[in-house]
């Protein structure tokens, strides 16, 4: 898959104005070098040199409210455009230091100080140089902007921690997946723990490491996502064909929930003309079966984690299990890559929808056909699913 956008950050490949550049310059903050902020928190692990990685926080240089629309989450719930996405986001500065993923430092303890709160902090901070207008953008993590050496950070405030998150973090003995599902019971929201588990802050004591965290955001969702399935495998299937559909920011999403053990298909179309895709619609799927995945989603990448997760919560919250193929279209008015969080706001926007009921499910594809624009045809191409289902006993059936 072509990801221009991400290839490009603003050199002009694609020969056309570029509207996310033009959008982080026109919000870009007046460099400086001494300033205090309310961090959302927010926080930022690289992977490059890994283990000694790039770390460190994303702060306005003013205090206004840009830190309470940190996440997908309140995207979503605000109903902002990418246009308000982009404003927020350029306006933050990332000051990033060299850390070791295991070796404890000033700036470190800082982050994880500021990870533990689930309000914004007043941050004073002090950089050895001005930021510089760069941009990055990816299809996992949100969009990073203004990038400069940290030199220090000092907390003006003391951090909002839930009494849970204080608990758990000081159990050295607990392992990390424990310590995510019992948080994400108590309400903890899902962010709040992928920046948990980036910093440091959970597993054992000999396990804590630093995560880069494009890797904690799916394997946030993977861990919460395959606890909730040890439950819905012993749940009774569906019994009708049942369909979820919705949308956000031109990400079009369709649930098909078919009878049967619980099975899962991911399938994303990314049309022709958008930041991904170039001349032509180009498809990823993966899928599990009811014993679930060994081995990383490589096509569909974090995605499918994303989509999976608010499946999941469904299932459990209607007690069933389902054979589902999800399929997500990209469509050209998503122009700007925001992080998989998008994603997993789209499936949950998805499910809250009310749901529409069909005899056959070629009956539930003539009706998804209204709605979004790849042809049927392609997508039971494309299915591994669908040209299974029918060869598929359940357990119940024997």
């Amino acid at each position: 898959m072509d990801n221009l956008c991400i290839r490009c950050k603003g050199k002009g490949l694609c020969g056309k104005p570029c509207r996310i550049l033009n959008s982080f310059k026109q919000n870009a903050p007046k460099p400086k070098l001494h300033f205090s902020g309310k961090s959302a928190p927010e926080l930022f692990v690289g992977r490059i040199g890994y283990p000694y990685i790039n770390s460190g926080i994303l702060t306005p240089q003013e205090n206004d409210n840009i830190s309470n629309f940190p996440s997908a989450e309140e995207w979503s719930k605000s109903n902002f455009s990418i246009a308000n996405v982009l404003r927020l986001r350029g306006q933050l500065i990332y000051g990033k230091a060299k850390t070791h993923i295991k070796v404890p430092d000033k700036i470190k303890q800082i982050t994880q100080e500021l990870a533990l709160s689930s309000k914004p902090v007043s941050t004073e901070i002090f950089l050895k140089k001005k930021p510089t207008f760069q941009f990055t953008v990816d299809k996992v993590f949100q969009p990073m902007t203004n990038p400069a050496p940290l030199k220090r950070a000092i907390l003006e405030e003391n951090p909002s921690v839930p009494k849970k998150v204080d608990y758990l973090i000081n159990d050295t003995d607990a392992k990390s997946v424990d310590v995510i599902n019992e948080l994400y019971n108590s309400n903890t929201k899902i962010d709040h723990l992928q920046k948990l588990l980036s910093i440091g802050l959970l597993g054992k004591k000999t396990a804590r490491r630093m995560v880069p965290t494009r890797w904690s955001i799916t394997a946030t969702d993977d861990t919460i996502s395959k606890e909730h399935l040890k439950k819905i495998r012993y749940f009774q299937p569906l019994n009708q064909i049942t369909l979820y559909s919705g949308n956000f920011l031109g990400n079009y999403i369709e649930a098909l929930l078919l009878p049967g053990n619980f099975t899962f298909e991911a399938i994303e179309a990314w049309q022709s003309g958008g930041a991904y895709s170039g001349q032509k619609t180009e498809f990823a799927t993966d899928h599990e079966e009811f014993t679930g995945r060994k081995k990383y989603a490589f096509n569909v990448t974090g995605g499918y984690y994303a989509m999976r997760l608010p499946l999941t919560e469904h299932l459990l919250k209607t007690k069933r299990q389902a054979t589902v193929l999800i399929f997500r279209e990209i469509r050209p008015e998503y122009y700007a890559p925001l992080g998989v969080g998008i994603v997993r706001e789209t499936a949950k926007k998805t499910f809250q929808n009310p749901p529409k009921h069909f005899d056959t499910i070629e009956e539930a594809f003539q009706n998804i056909s209204t709605r979004i624009q790849t042809p049927i045809s392609q997508i039971k191409e494309k299915s591994w699913l669908l040209e299974n289902y029918e060869k598929q006993k359940t357990l119940f059936d024997f």
